[in-house]
């Protein structure tokens, strides 16, 4: 709201209603939830994973259940050329984007550091890093040229806690909350720039954890759990909505009191 503008009803605040919103890693986990919710509140939807079909599938049921444009687009956030082909897709297909979401990741595990090799830290910083600098790049420069944007980088508390048995991922991650903030520098007031930093999350990737590991780590946080999946979506929400347009460069922590 600008500062001559009338108030708004807090109640559309959190409407996407004729927005577009570009989710990578968006077939799955976190990913999921962030684009039904989106498409929930009225925003139409791409989806973007390494797996056309899954993203094929997930479009389908966005269409069927709330009746908004949803397109799949199978692209490797690692790829350079595939960012490209993705921004591209989506401003042939819907004309605009309002909303980027990089949210693809991965976390490689590792016996020991002087076991990571130069293809997993590579592949590592690749999806984590390197695919979000350079969609954001794209699509932050054609938001801050059109009507504005909101962008949405998907960190991990790792970052901010880095351990020794995720060292590559937490690097990725930290220089994802750099360019976040030196994004939202490079567009000021025409693109906001944020991320989420969310901590443990019982996606279907919890299922190959040791259990009994995690309820001993988990009665440390502050919350003594880990996160369901759709508990993701309200800071998602917000950050792609007018519920934030005083909000920019912030690291917002969705991680139940993570304080190791």
């Amino acid at each position: 709201m600008t500062e001559n503008s009338a108030p708004r009803d807090p109640r559309d605040l959190f409407d996407l209603t004729g927005r577009v919103a570009i989710v990578t890693g968006g077939s799955r986990g976190l990913g999921r939830e962030m684009v039904l919710a989106m498409a929930a509140v009225g925003a139409d939807v791409v989806i973007a994973s390494r797996k056309l079909d899954a993203c094929e599938e997930l479009a389908e049921h966005v269409r069927a259940t709330t009746g908004r444009r949803a397109l799949a687009v199978a692209a490797h956030a690692a790829n350079w050329d595939d960012m490209d082909r993705l921004a591209d897709a989506a401003y042939a297909e819907f004309g605009k984007v309002d909303i980027l979401v990089n949210n693809a990741g991965l976390s490689p595990l590792y016996e020991n550091v002087e076991s990571i090799t130069e293809e997993l830290w590579d592949k590592t910083l690749g999806v984590n890093l390197k695919g979000a600098f350079r969609l954001t790049a794209l699509v932050g420069s054609r938001m801050a040229a059109g009507s504005g944007g909101s962008i949405i980088n998907v960190s991990s508390v790792a970052a901010r806690y880095p351990k020794p048995e995720v060292i590559p991922y937490a690097a990725a991650k930290a220089g994802l909350n750099a360019i976040t903030q030196a994004f939202a520098r490079t567009w000021g007031a025409k693109v906001r720039v944020n991320a989420i930093l969310p901590g443990s999350f019982m996606t279907d990737i919890s299922k190959a954890w040791d259990k009994e590991a995690f309820a001993k780590e988990a009665a440390g946080y502050a919350m003594g759990r880990g996160g369901q999946p759709d508990e993701i979506v309200g800071a998602a929400l917000y950050l792609a909505s007018d519920a934030s347009t005083f909000t920019t460069g912030a690291l917002l922590d969705v991680d139940g009191g993570y304080w190791p």
